[in-house]
């Protein structure tokens, strides 16, 4: 089983967004079984909550499930236990690589560096764009996808 954590600041907006999505694409591939998602924060302060409400809509919309959620955050545990952990922001990388005490193995990515273009998906929180979000979202599930069936060959 391959296992994968996104995260971000408070994981209320785009590491669970981008969890739900990559769940999606997974039972959509026919990966279920060999591909594992969940989502952290980098911080505490919205632990216990569930998906922001406009990322839930925005989920919907779109046509993915929207999970059973409750925010949670990063321990540094989840180093060993998970393949890949990809942060959503430089911000959110720097953050783990504190949490988890370094990056020994190359695991820690922000998401979009599976893309064409490596850039960082800006905080819904913040912007109000929750469309934007989404579409970064979705192209770096979809590259990482790519990526997880050429290189790992799962």
């Amino acid at each position: 089983m391959y296992r994968i954590l996104f995260v971000c600041l408070g994981n209320i907006c785009r590491s669970p967004m981008a969890e739900c999505v990559m769940a999606d694409m997974i039972k959509k591939c026919g990966l279920s079984g060999k591909i594992e998602v969940a989502s952290a924060a980098t911080s505490s302060e919205e632990e216990g909550n569930s998906i922001y409400p406009p990322a839930q809509r925005k989920l919907r919309a779109m046509g993915v499930p929207v999970l059973n959620h409750t925010a949670t955050r990063l321990r540094r545990a989840d180093y060993a236990e998970y393949d890949l952990i990809l942060g959503m922001e430089g911000g959110n990388v720097q953050n783990i690589l504190r949490i988890v005490g370094g990056d020994c193995e190359g695991k820690v990515k922000r998401l979009l560096d599976f893309s064409d273009n490596p850039r960082d998906i800006a905080d819904p929180w913040w912007t109000g764009d929750f469309d934007r979000a989404y579409e970064d979202i979705r192209e770096g599930c979809e590259r990482l996808i790519d990526y997880l069936l050429s290189v790992k060959a799962l």
